[in-house]
């Protein structure tokens, strides 16, 4: 039998992050997500995070689908939602994803209801902080932004828009571009 999961501090924010990624990789050919997927990450980790962002092998990603069908290797990006396994997330999976390339990692603490978005710099994790409107901004994927205030309180509309103000970025667009010239070569 599964381990439990609450509702407020599991499920629903789960549920929100999986909407976020579907609506970015819905506008960004040679991106996929997945949802609770084993990732093998080396020889000796094999994860299951609550959701992963990557880049497709054949659009330059590290990771890439085995023939009996889990990821192998890192994907650029892991999301954890971290209600009961908060200390677990914050130091022996961090520490696993740091070593493993993981290029960008956020922890959602549910009872906290705070957001904690690091990026790989030179071997180690580096907490990115959100700009003068409250938004976060991937360094891995153009235009992929975050409101931590409208995930926390739950306005998935205020959420997505200004994730469309990203996907609407140049920069978003030459992402796109960039992607799909590696998948033609």
């Amino acid at each position: 039998m599964p381990s439990p999961v609450r509702l407020e501090k599991h499920s629903k924010p789960h549920s929100r992050i999986i909407g976020w990624l579907f609506n970015y990789v819905a506008a960004t050919p040679g991106t996929d997500f997945g949802d609770n997927a084993t990732v093998r990450l080396d020889l000796e980790n094999e994860v299951q995070p609550d959701a992963f962002l990557r880049i497709l092998e054949t659009a330059g990603g590290h990771s890439r689908a085995a023939v009996d069908d889990y990821l192998e290797g890192s994907p650029e990006m892991v999301v954890e939602v971290a209600a009961s396994s908060a200390a677990y997330d914050l130091h022996e999976k961090l520490r696993v994803y740091r070593r493993n390339g993981v290029q960008e990692y956020l922890v959602l603490l549910a009872y906290e209801q705070e957001t904690h978005w690091f990026q790989l710099l030179e071997g180690e994790y580096v907490l990115m902080s959100p700009d003068e409107q409250g938004v976060i901004q991937s360094q891995v994927f153009p235009g992929l932004h975050f409101h931590a205030n409208s995930f926390w309180a739950d306005d998935l509309a205020g959420l997505l828009q200004v994730l469309q103000v990203g996907i609407a970025s140049s920069e978003h667009q030459a992402f796109v571009a960039s992607l799909l010239t590696h998948q033609q070569s």
